[in-house]
């Protein structure tokens, strides 16, 4: 690889067993999927018709049901790993539906491109503008719905249930948004320099927060 790797985004489990294929996006204005060798490459037909500049966040559509696989809310015991996989693979092709896997990508042009990386058509399926500044991170609600992007802002993260969206920021504050009202919803202050990793934990109750100022918080719903 020659190219520095800004983001990675393995291939479903689920669909694909072995586990053993991941895409890349790089400093080089296109992505690549890969086993231990590039397997294809992700762009448009010319170059005006992919990112312009250097791929900086990649976020797949089933991402959150991929990382949650069988283990839910209702915290239910299971006898054997077979057993765990057949719940994991009944919860993803319901999220999934007939639809066909999306991956979104994010970057320094400002746009965010939306592709089926595993359809045999390798172009963008849409090109999403609005964006003034760098995009560097972006990612699918748990419903595979709706796509959260942020510019400069560090980092954005949904709660289980799709309805609120939590962003980070330089400010040294954290935020919650209503996706139906569109609105804030509730400001955390609290770090004293910047703020760069956020994440929701899967029963929605709880919220880490990390940056510059060195200190891990536990917020709580």
């Amino acid at each position: 690889m020659k190219k520095w790797i800004t983001s990675i985004s393995w291939e479903p489990v689920h669909l694909y067993a072995p586990c053993r294929r991941f895409l890349t996006g790089w400093y080089c204005k296109s992505l690549g999927k890969y086993t231990g060798q590039l397997i294809c490459t992700l762009m448009g037909a010319s170059p005006h018709k992919s990112h312009g500049s250097w791929v900086n966040s990649l976020a797949l559509s089933t991402d959150y049901v991929l990382r949650t696989g069988a283990f839910d809310h209702t915290r239910k015991q299971f006898s054997s790993p077979e057993e765990i996989k057949k719940v994991a693979l009944e919860s993803y092709n319901t999220m999934r539906g007939g639809a066909p896997e999306r991956l979104v990508s994010g970057s320094d042009d400002c746009t965010m491109y939306l592709w089926e990386p595993f359809s045999n058509n390798k172009s963008y399926k849409a090109r999403m503008t609005g964006h003034q500044e760098t995009i560097n991170h972006v990612c699918f609600s748990p419903d595979g719905q709706w796509v959260a992007s942020a510019s400069f802002d560090s980092s954005v993260n949904w709660s289980a249930d799709s309805r609120l969206l939590l962003s980070c920021s330089s400010d040294s504050t954290l935020k919650v948004w209503d996706i139906r009202t569109r609105k804030l919803k509730e400001d955390l202050p609290g770090h004293s320099d910047e703020v760069y990793a956020i994440d929701w934990s899967p029963d929605g109750e709880k919220v880490a927060s990390g940056g510059k100022d060195k200190v891990l918080k536990l917020w709580m719903g």
